[in-house]
């Protein structure tokens, strides 16, 4: 805080702990080319906080004065195309300095406001088609920051990847072509248990952070303490703390002063190149980022020679995100499971028929009734990594069906092109129309301009991802265990969330077994969790198949609620064995019902039937179902 009439901010050296948050920020602050930072974390741990604290510690730099793009005035690789051509014709640039800055990128943030879009007001007062800059121009050379990053659109995550990836914007509006550098430190932060990250967008981030609360009494006092002297006197408070503040601030100058005569000796670059190989790290940008890094931590610490404990330091922000990429890959050094060393599985009456039908004779003699709590005679399976070619080939076809409906398949997404909305994309306009609900400025008055014929309403033109909810229901009853069939079906649950993972989807897991169906993960796209959980699911008793088809319309309904335009799909994974009424009635009527049910709700049924092609005695309702629901039956 420079002046009192300057906003003040929650000092940076009076947050309490996260010293990990801490050096990772700086050392981007350092040197931009590290790459991003990614704040991990509970919500109320201090992540918006510690970001916003970083601005008064940023250092200025030189930029072009008359620019919006912050062009440098001293490197014609780095100005837009409009500096360039001044450059070039020999014409002095005017030279101002400025502190980096946090450009804060909404969650609701539209394409034309982050990447630009056609002066409007020009247009109209001058006729000229000039560029109305978006966030992106803003944040070259500066920070963007995005809160929960894990919840942004991901029409707007490809357009930051695209400019992160080539250093530069390009727009193309309305008959307007101009590009200029965007090249920016990405900071985001994100709560785990409100969904995953892609892998491409995490990538990005050169160094990721754990941020968690303390444990310690004392430091949880010490932190209210001074968030309550903040908030009585802000500006005393920074007062306070501006000593520190500014000891900081030189040495991050000076670090930015020396950091390219930082040097590493060739002994710890090996070391490095074979730990990364060891664990079979699958980007070369690891190494590059653990040497930036490193080499800032030596610069903040005014040492021109990186140490070992440097590398260290960078090594524990630079890998964990580029160990588990994906929230399915296995750590390369991890404990052998039970299963593993023991493939046989065992009840705990220690015969092999237990584990079999005479798990639905426990309900008979008065056995538990629970779905969840394990009985006397029940497996808890533990597979291991689940093979590829367990990998369900007919789900590709998932959603054909659904262009007929007026759906469209885009990427990874389920889309809807239309007009008279007022969420989605804007990926164009159309004209003339008639009474327009969602008019679009821009192509009114060009519309208008190209006629001559007076006002010419245009409408924006949007594409709407669908949102799909993937459903895995999971037989886990007693003839699930025959033939270790519990084992193959938790394997292919591994495969269909790999590819909700991959497609996006709203992912949610039901497991019926027993008298009873319970959900262990309601509709969510926290990937991770149905690993976690696949594991510690016990099997056997009876099969309530009836109540989990039920459970499916009722969860469909509800879901539907909240995202009008839903598509749902559902993975039916069971050996078709039905012995629980959900009425008292009969099984085979509720079966029929409930099927026609799920066909007229429009809901895709996939029945993935683990037995094979062996000989299984007893009756199954697959066929039954099949048939009133048009499900598509895949056979292991």
């Amino acid at each position: 805080m420079e002046e009192h009439g300057r906003t003040t901010v929650f000092p940076f050296t009076a947050i309490v702990g996260l010293e990990d948050a801490k050096t990772a920020l700086l050392a981007v602050a350092v040197n931009p080319l590290i790459g991003g930072v990614l704040l991990r974390g509970d919500k109320g741990t201090g992540k918006t906080t510690l970001v916003r604290s970083l601005a008064n510690l940023l250092p200025e730099i030189k930029v072009v004065a008359d620019c919006p793009f912050n062009c440098d005035p001293e490197n014609p690789a780095l100005m837009c195309d409009s500096c360039y051509k001044r450059w070039s014709k020999g014409e002095e640039l005017p030279v101002a300095k400025r502190k980096m800055r946090v450009v804060d990128l909404p969650l609701s943030v539209t394409p034309d406001r982050l990447i630009g879009t056609i002066d409007v007001e020009r247009f109209l007062r001058d006729g000229v088609k000039a560029v109305s800059p978006g966030l992106l121009a803003e944040a070259n050379r500066n920070i963007l920051y995005i809160d929960e990053v894990n919840l942004l659109d991901d029409y707007i995550a490809d357009l930051i990847l695209d400019a992160a990836a080539y250093g530069w914007n390009i727009i193309e509006r309305e008959h307007v072509s101009f590009r200029h550098p965007s090249r920016f430190i990405l900071v985001g932060s994100m709560n785990p248990e409100e969904g995953e990250l892609r892998p491409q967008l995490l990538d990005r981030f050169g160094l990721v952070v754990d941020v968690k609360a303390p444990m310690d009494p004392e430091l949880r006092m010490e932190i209210v303490r001074r968030v309550e002297e903040y908030s009585n006197d802000p500006v005393g408070f920074y007062k306070k703390y501006e000593p520190l503040e500014r000891e900081l601030r030189e040495r991050i100058v000076y670090a930015r002063k020396i950091i390219k005569e930082v040097e590493i000796d060739d002994d710890l670059l090996r070391m490095i190149a074979e730990k990364l190989v060891e664990m079979r790290i699958k980007t070369c940008r690891a190494e590059i980022t653990i040497v930036r890094t490193a080499k800032a931590l030596a610069a903040l610490d005014g040492r021109r020679k990186v140490s070992e404990e440097d590398v260290e330091k960078a090594m524990k922000l630079a890998l964990p995100h580029r160990i588990h990429l994906e929230p399915f890959e296995n750590t390369i050094q991890k404990k052998p499971r039970p299963f593993e060393h023991n493939p046989r599985p065992r009840s705990t009456r220690g015969s092999r028929d237990d584990s079999r039908e005479n798990n639905n004779s426990n309900d008979k003699h008065g056995g538990s009734t629970n779905p969840v709590a394990g009985g006397g005679n029940e497996l808890v399976m533990k597979p291991s990594k689940s093979p590829t070619s367990l990998y369900i080939q007919e789900t590709k076809r998932t959603y054909h069906g659904y262009k007929d409906e007026g759906f469209s398949r885009k990427s990874r997404k389920i889309c809807r092109t239309r007009i008279g909305g007022f969420t989605g994309a804007p990926i164009g306009y159309i004209y003339p129309v008639r009474d327009p609900r969602d008019v679009d400025l821009v192509g009114t008055i060009i519309a208008s301009k190209i006629s001559g014929n007076g006002l010419v309403l245009a409408e924006k033109l949007r594409r709407t991802p669908v949102p799909v909810l993937t459903m895995i229901c999971l037989d886990a009853s007693g003839s699930m265990n025959y033939r270790k069939r519990i084992m193959i079906a938790k394997a292919i649950a591994h495969a269909i969330a790999r590819r909700s993972y991959t497609l996006k989807t709203w992912l949610s897991l039901i497991v019926f077994r027993g008298e009873g169906v319970k959900e262990y993960i309601p509709p969510s796209r926290n990937y991770r969790r149905v690993i976690e959980v696949l594991d510690s699911i016990p099997s056997g008793r009876r099969t309530p198949l009836s109540a989990c088809l039920y459970r499916v319309i009722r969860e469909a309904e509800l879901f539907r609620r909240k995202y009008r335009d839903a598509a749902i799909e559902v993975f039916l994974i069971t050996d078709g064995k039905a012995n629980v009424s959900l009425t008292g009635k009969n099984v085979v009527d509720e079966l029929r019902t409930l099927s026609g049910e799920i066909r007229r709700n429009g809901i895709r049924l996939y029945i993935v039937d683990p037995r094979g092609r062996g000989f299984d005695p007893g009756y199954d309702f697959i066929g039954l179902i099949a048939k009133y629901s048009r499900a598509k039956v895949i056979r292991i």
